[in-house]
């Protein structure tokens, strides 16, 4: 029986974020980790490989597929009440203690993270998410750009179809796989750890890439929202809170900033789980900051009017949400306040199309129609 790395080593073809170096070691720019890799061994992301002297990248798979509401990506700036259809594939550049996708994440990291892989095309998964009813086709669950190969090729199809794009990533990027994302992506959340570089290096990254990422990818002009999972005694100060708001701001105050709740999850079991007064304090120190949109997460209905979005200008109340779900919907078509008319920034549909779904579920396709890679 073949093992997974076994098998994921079929799966690929010669990537494009790559550089020959000398001695038939090559330089691949997918992440900020920028290994050098030597010819026959792995990248730190375990999926991204030198053979030969050619760097080899994941292809042809995915390791998981989802219908999400846009909300749980999450984007409230951007087409609220759309159908996200979500795939993965396995591997990630970091290794988060707490990680709430492990299984795709971890895979070829952890013996028992496991999650077998379903044979794919970009037309098949743009067939589906058309077939789903989905606005949006969003790369998530493993971090999307180690794969931003397959990514690419992906979005190409979408666009044809007349679909949006997006990235859900920790946003440890380069300059060189930001310019090669940039014409086939339109939106792109940013999880945002930590403001303190020995975190980041305590996760397996440094601060610096992905900060430049938040950066780059405002200068490019898409849409950017940005997360922080606020966990007790690991990131919840009120110091680190507001330098990490601060610098947002900085960047643009327009910037959605999402304090959404910590819980014990794969091998970070100790801190308590996050409370919705945690919540509201983060919350409270964006604003201080100068950020306009700032939202509370994962507790809903416990943290006031956090879930919803207000205008800056006159606090008319714009959406109203619930969790996932939709309640009121009052911008105009051309996505201003109706009272006061100011512009509120994001992407915007002319009017709200109603809401396919409140809750994540599985496609049908993805439970009949796909072939399991056999492990």
């Amino acid at each position: 029986m073949s093992t997974l790395k076994a098998i994921l080593q079929k799966y690929v073809r010669e990537g494009d974020l790559w550089e020959p170096m000398d001695r038939g070691f090559v330089r691949c720019f997918a992440c900020g980790h920028c290994c050098r890799i030597p010819e026959g061994q792995l990248g730190v992301c375990k999926v991204r490989f030198n053979r030969g002297g050619k760097l080899y990248v994941p292809w042809g798979y995915v390791g998981g597929v989802q219908c999400d509401p846009i909300e749980k990506k999450p984007f409230f700036h951007a087409y609220p009440g759309a159908l996200a259809y979500s795939f993965g594939m396995l591997g990630c550049d970091l290794h988060c203690s707490y990680c709430q996708n492990w299984v795709t994440s971890q895979a070829l990291r952890d013996p028992a993270a496991v999650s077998p892989p379903l044979e794919a095309s970009p037309e098949g998964l743009v067939r589906d998410a058309l077939r789903q009813g989905a606005k949006v086709i969003v790369s998530t669950y493993n971090e999307p750009l180690i794969t931003s190969e397959w990514a690419v090729a992906v979005f190409k199809e979408a666009r044809k179809a007349g679909l949006l794009t997006g990235f859900v990533s920790n946003g440890n990027g380069t300059p060189q796989v930001l310019e090669y994302l940039r014409p086939w992506i339109d939106l792109y959340k940013v999880d945002l750890k930590s403001f303190d570089d020995r975190h980041y290096r305590q996760l397996g990254g440094r601060i610096g890439p992905i900060l430049d990422t938040i950066r780059r990818l405002h200068e490019l002009g898409i849409w950017l929202e940005i997360v922080t999972l606020v966990i007790p005694g690991f990131n919840d100060s009120n110091d680190e809170l507001t330098r990490l708001a601060e610098f947002l701001a900085g960047v643009s105050p327009d910037i959605p900033w999402h304090v959404t709740a910590f819980h014990k999850d794969y091998k970070m079991m100790d801190p308590e789980n996050t409370s919705p007064e945690t919540l509201m304090r983060a919350a409270e120190i964006g604003k201080k900051a100068g950020l306009r949109f700032v939202y509370a997460g994962n507790l809903p209905g416990q943290v006031g009017d956090l879930e919803n979005t207000r205008c800056p200008q006159c606090h008319e109340l714009l959406i109203a949400r619930y969790g996932y779900l939709i309640t009121d919907y009052r911008l105009t078509s051309d996505g201003c306040c109706p009272s006061c008319h100011a512009a509120i920034p994001g992407r915007w549909a002319e009017s709200f199309q109603g809401q396919i779904t409140a809750f994540p579920f599985l496609p049908e396709a993805r439970r009949s129609g796909w072939v399991s890679i056999s492990t």
